[in-house]
């Protein structure tokens, strides 16, 4: 469970702020968005090798650089 512990005098949008800044790092937003529907394993794998694609393509075009 992803917990910020409230200052004193600190201000609750900083915090929040916080908060998303540490949920987004953890990838906890991005696991609950895909556990929200069932995805079928042949899905998923056709998924990692569209953005396995997309890097390779990406380190391609600026190895040069």
């Amino acid at each position: 469970m992803t917990e910020i512990k409230l200052k004193k005098g600190e201000s609750v949008e900083k915090v929040l702020r916080q908060l998303k800044k540490k949920i987004d790092r953890e990838g906890t937003l991005k696991m609950v968005r895909n556990h929200w529907h069932f995805e079928k394993p042949s899905e998923r794998h056709r998924r990692k090798e569209k953005a396995a694609r997309f890097s390779a393509m990406l380190s391609a075009r600026y190895a040069d650089m």
